[in-house]
């Protein structure tokens, strides 16, 4: 029962998507693959760009797809690249023999050298969740010149870039969630609470922020408009700790555990720009004898299992659903659009889903 909720969910959340993408014309399975070295001679490379450059037409189950992910720990993209694989094969017709997905190692080189394989392999469709955002257009390049289209996932290039691929019809496309939506969800879940985040009614919200990377635009944006919704839902904040956490489980809990012994009960509100952070966050909570909704809150991103199932128990405020289903499933459908030849939106967007108290069972049976 539980695998045909979880179809229709993610039915459902694509059905949204592909109309989008219609009205305005817009673990892993396989760890190495098994990419040629970057010696190979540049006839065979060049033979490889000419193979790319034909990609238009070519049938799904005949398609050589090289994905690659900044980093096989995350929990959240372990979740996408599972539901990526098993799309393209079990719906899609793709041969899982032939989509190539490995590890970025959180390296921007080894990845970059993911990439240059996979020019050199010559897949007819790249899609690719880049260890740093600011590579795309070194990446898009290379690809483009190879005659690849380049399908980006999670991590969204800036605007400039989006903006050439258009001006300059390149075959690249982004798909994600706007992470200035999953910012302002977390602000409100706490401006929706009882007393509005401001526990020890002082007037205002003293809270510590646990960063993903200060590079990473989505860690931008849930840090600055998580707090801009609280604020304009009336309240003052007051920063006490904003501190890098590299998306990492260990290091929320450490972070968290240094600002509770640093700062104490003057903490009422733990944000994280993600669930494996907050998981560890509670972890250390839970250490010093503080109770999340009682005498301090916590509030994540991504809707893991864990976390959604700790607001269930009332252990966590609550987190913003990052829909992995409908990403997944846009990022391989963008890749047929390309190969069937057919035009791209640079950049496609899948809504988050606010998960509090109220829906938090309903969801968790979608994504156990």
């Amino acid at each position: 029962m539980k695998k045909k909720l979880k179809k229709a969910f993610a039915v459902l959340m694509c059905v949204t998507f592909v109309a989008a993408m219609t009205t305005g014309c817009g673990g892993g399975s396989s760890d190495s693959g098994s990419a040629k070295s970057e010696g190979t001679d540049s006839k065979a490379a060049g033979d490889a760009a000419a193979d790319a450059a034909d990609a238009a037409g070519v049938d799904v189950k005949d398609a050589k797809v090289g994905i690659s992910i900044y980093q096989f720990s995350d929990n959240f993209m372990t979740l996408y690249r599972t539901e990526l694989v098993r799309y393209m094969v079990d719906e899609l017709g793709f041969t899982e023999g032939n989509i190539t997905v490995q590890d970025g190692k959180n390296d921007q080189a080894e990845q970059t050298n993911q990439i240059n394989n996979f020019i050199t392999s010559g897949v007819n469709v790249m899609i690719l969740n880049l260890v740093q955002s600011s590579s795309a257009p070194q990446i898009t390049d290379m690809c483009n010149d190879a005659g690849i289209p380049v399908v980006y996932i999670n991590r969204q290039p800036d605007e400039t870039e989006s903006d050439r691929w258009e001006s300059e019809g390149i075959k690249a496309t982004y798909i994600g969630a706007d992470a200035k939506q999953s910012g302002i969800y977390q602000g409100e879940e706490i401006a929706e609470t009882e007393n509005k985040g401001d526990i020890n009614g002082d007037g205002k919200v003293s809270y510590i922020m646990i960063q993903g990377d200060p590079e990473n635009i989505d860690a931008q944006n849930r840090t600055d408009y998580s707090i801009k919704a609280l604020e304009e839902a009336g309240m003052k904040t007051e920063e006490l700790l904003l501190q890098r956490g590299d998306w990492d489980q260990v290091k929320g809990q450490q972070i968290t555990q240094d600002a509770l012994t640093q700062f104490g009960d003057k903490i009422e509100v733990v944000f994280c720009n993600n669930d494996a952070m907050a998981l560890g966050a509670l972890q250390a909570i839970q250490a010093a004898d503080r109770k999340v909704n009682e005498d301090i809150y916590l509030v994540g991103v991504d809707a893991l299992t864990d976390a959604v199932q700790n607001i269930v128990d009332g252990k966590f405020t609550g987190t913003v659903f990052n829909d992995y289903f409908g990403q997944a499933q846009g990022a391989a459908d963008l890749a047929v659009k390309f190969l069937n030849g057919e035009e791209v939106d640079a950049v496609n967007m899948v809504d988050y889903i606010k998960v509090t108290g109220e829906n938090a069972e309903e969801i968790l049976e979608k994504i156990k």
